[in-house]
Order: structure tokens, then sequence, then C-alpha cells
């Protein structure tokens, strides 16, 4: 077996003149699950359908368990569970018929084909919507039934792209419970999402890709510390009156930023880290008329790194070498 469950190696992937993958290299442990971060148009899906064999790079290579998905695209099938981020559906089909139509086309017959559907509905609950037209199911039903498809050959391999967009918060809750059993039971998953704080909690790895380039490959932690080259604390402040009088502040003050506006206030960085230098602007800010109620440190979270990152690179600035570690370790 491969030391790697998913190896890639110098990916290219061009359309015309747009390279959405631009010399891609990162390795994923059995085991293990993955987050794979980007905006939109950072090549995140393009990269997760050339693992799931759907389609082919321009250069380079990518392998599941050891295997190259260009040269033995079956045999990779084999250990893989794809869950794309749209997907059809047909209609008059129910849920049941859904899942056994793709379990005989897997393969499985008789007694072994029932049991495997039976053992995939519990896992996923979708037993007590057996009968329900599987078009017409809410957005958290649909996704799990199409986590349910892509677990039907019990795969070692999970590639699943933005599993949770759309969902509610019960559903996205009920998603991260199921992914966190299959990663208990030794199974590699490599997911993409927009929610960073949930895939904080989730991953062991965090894969950052920007204009399909790889600028973070390392946990959570080393990507909240390692981008914040420009320093800072966060503060969250909240207001009597008009939110907006802190942005409004803000502008006149270089030392301090606004991160996000807030219902009753504003989300801020303060250049020093030294409690002093907190007391002082916020001592300033009550001076200059802002009507202050409440004042508190935050943590650094994944959205910040995220930004900063952007800003940086947008900046023409280098990254910080905490940053691109991951990156080097991988290629």
């Amino acid at each position: 077996m491969s030391d790697h469950a998913i190896s890639v190696r110098d990916l290219y992937r061009y359309f015309g003149g747009l390279k959405a993958v631009d010399g891609v290299s990162f390795d994923i442990p059995h085991g293990s699950v993955c987050g794979f971060v980007g905006a939109n148009g950072a090549g995140k899906t393009t990269t997760m359908r050339i693992l799931a064999t759907l389609d082919y790079p321009t250069m380079g290579s990518a392998e599941i368990c050891g295997i190259n998905v260009v040269n033995h695209p079956e045999k990779v099938r084999a250990l893989i569970g794809w869950m794309p981020d749209h997907f059809g559906n047909y209609e008059h089909m129910t849920v049941l018929e859904y899942l056994d139509f793709y379990a005989r086309a897997l393969g499985f017959s008789g007694e072994e084909r029932r049991a495997r559907i039976q053992e995939v509905m519990e896992f996923t609950d979708l037993i007590s919507l057996a009968d329900r037209l599987s078009n017409k199911l809410s957005k958290g039903m649909t996704q799990r039934l199409c986590l349910g498809r892509s677990l039907l050959h019990d795969p070692q391999v999970l590639i699943l792209d933005e599993p949770a967009a759309g969902l509610d918060p019960r559903a996205r809750v009920e998603l991260k419970h199921l992914i966190r059993i299959l990663a208990q039971e030794g199974k590699t998953i490599f997911i993409s999402s927009h929610i960073l704080s949930e895939l904080g909690e989730m991953c062991d790895s965090l894969l950052f890709l920007n204009n399909g380039r790889i600028v973070h490959h390392g946990d959570a932690e080393s990507l909240k510390h390692g981008s914040d080259a420009t320093g800072g604390v966060y503060y969250d402040v909240q207001v009597v009156g008009d939110p907006q009088s802190v942005s409004d502040w803000v502008v006149l003050n270089p030392d301090v930023e606004v991160i996000e506006a807030r219902k009753r206030g504003a989300r801020l960085r303060i250049a020093s880290a030294e409690p002093e230098k907190a007391a002082e602007t916020l001592g300033r800010m009550v001076r200059d008329g802002v009507r202050v109620v409440e004042f508190h440190r935050e943590q650094r979270n994944l959205e910040d790194a995220f930004i900063d990152i952007l800003g940086q690179i947008e900046g023409g600035g280098p990254l910080p070498a905490a940053v691109m570690k991951g990156d080097d370790a991988g290629s």
C-alpha cells in the first residue's frame, strides 16, 4: 500500500489560456481528514474532479492509494466515494430505488445488495425516507442521499465537494457528525467548504488554494498564527446608538482596522498587541464621543487568516515562512 491515500505532483490543468490548477503538489496520509479551502474559482473543484477521474490534467500526476488516476481510472473509482457539489436526481424514483439503482451499477446483487443498502440508509438516517421521491427532498436530505450513494461500495477515500453548501444549521451539524464517524472508522476524507470554522473543527490539516496554487498546507493553528504578518489583536466593540459610529471613528485612526461590521458595532483589529495600547485605543474612542458599552478581546479565527493571506497575495508581498512551510512539506 502507498504511504499516502492521495498524492499529487506538479498538477496543471489549463482551459485555453486559463490556468485552473497551476503546479499543485501535496500528500494526504491514510485515515486523515483534509479541508480544501479557497475562494470561488481558486481551482478546488477542478482538482477534485481530476482526483475523481472525471477530468484529465494537462500535466502532472495524481494518485489514489498509489494508483494513477489517469492510467487506471476503474481501479481508482473502486477506492473513492465522490460527492459533487451538484448532482442530478431522477423523477419518479424513490430514495430506496435511487440507492438500489446505484448499488446494482456497482455490481451488488441479491442479499448482499439489500444488506448494503440497508446499512447505508441506517448510517445516513434515510430509513424513514425510503419511499420519498428522491427529487422532492430538502437540501439536507438530498445531501445525505448523495453521501449514502458515495458510501455504497465502502470506499477507502471520500472526496466531498462543498457538502455543507446551502444546508441549514441542523443539517450542517448532522453532516459534520457523519463525517466524524467516517473519520473514526479510518477513512481518508478530502473535503472542500467555505465554512472555515467547521473545517477547523473537523480536519487534521487544511490545504489553501489561490489562483490554482497552494499557499498553505498545515494544521489550523499554523494557518491562524503563520499568516498574520501584520500582527495585532482583535476586539469586539459594541455601542449604544448607531453602530456605524465605530467604523466612522476607525477611518480617522490608522492604527485600527474594521474587520467586520456587526449589528451593535464592529469587530476591530488593533495594530499593537500590548494591553496598554488597547486601553489607550478604547479611551480615545470614548473621548471622541463613541458611546461604547462593551469592549472585549476575541481570538483570531480561520476567516481572519484566509483574508490576511489573500490580502498579502493581492498586495504582492511574500507569504510568511510559517504559511508556506506546509506546502513545501507536501511537495
